[in-house]
């Protein structure tokens, strides 16, 4: 069953302003990865992040590139800095939203989903009294198993996926830069995700603390209050 939530006005802004976020992002990835093909076309490789974007400005400095080329490159490095202060731009209102919100701000104490993480279950979730428990909230995500269980063997398959895609992706996003924070030891996991880390692939981990992600967001928002680490033995 799908939850349809009554948005007030200044909801269905913010959502708005999410949604052209998204869009955004996608025009940025796309960008980035042209940018790099052509590069690598005239022999320039190693083109990622603005670092790398330097240093192939610089490259091309000392070559002898046709005009054109020259030209067509300029026009989208241009291109691309337009989108990321149209990203920046977009950011400075979602956290002064973010600030604004009570329910965001709790939500961004828990590690791994920052304030643009937070601010999306806020805005687009439907009431947490909606759902009975955290299971079926983080199954109206689409982070929870299909289950394939016959004949009393428990088989679980891949994440059913439904949902908003854009805030499932965000909440998996939050988990890998929190498995690459507790991998350079800057976080210490809990056992719980201690022995996931142990016993399985990076990406169903990040997948399976994603989904912890939204049974703890759950949990806040019906109970309020701000993210507590939990004892030893008990999950995330």
């Amino acid at each position: 069953m799908r939850f349809v939530p009554i948005k007030s006005r200044d909801q269905q802004a913010a959502c708005m302003l999410i949604s052209v976020r998204e869009r955004l992002v996608v025009v940025k990835t796309q960008l980035s990865n042209a940018f790099r093909s052509y590069a690598a076309e005239f022999g320039i490789n190693r083109c990622h992040g603005a670092a790398e974007r330097r240093r192939a400005d610089r490259a091309r400095a000392g070559r002898r590139d046709p005009e054109l080329a020259r030209d067509l490159f300029l026009f989208q490095a241009q291109e691309y800095a337009s989108v990321e202060r149209r990203l920046e731009s977009i950011d400075a209102k979602l956290m002064e939203w973010h600030r604004a919100d009570d329910i965001s701000q709790r939500l961004a104490t828990i590690p791994g989903i920052g304030p643009i993480g937070s601010t999306m279950l806020s805005m687009k979730a439907p009431p947490a009294e909606t759902f009975r428990s955290g299971r079926d909230f983080a199954a109206w995500i689409g982070l929870t198993p299909r289950d394939h269980s016959t004949g009393g063997r428990i088989r679980h398959g891949g994440i059913t996926k439904a949902g908003d895609a854009a805030l499932r992706s965000t909440l998996i996003v939050g988990a890998t830069a929190l498995l690459r924070h507790i991998r350079s030891g800057r976080h210490v996991p809990s056992p719980w995700l201690a022995s996931l880390i142990e016993r399985k692939p990076p990406k169903l981990v990040a997948v399976a603390l994603a989904n912890e992600f939204a049974r703890i967001a759950w949990r806040l928002m019906v109970s309020g209050g701000i993210y507590q680490k939990p004892l030893a033995g008990q999950p995330a």
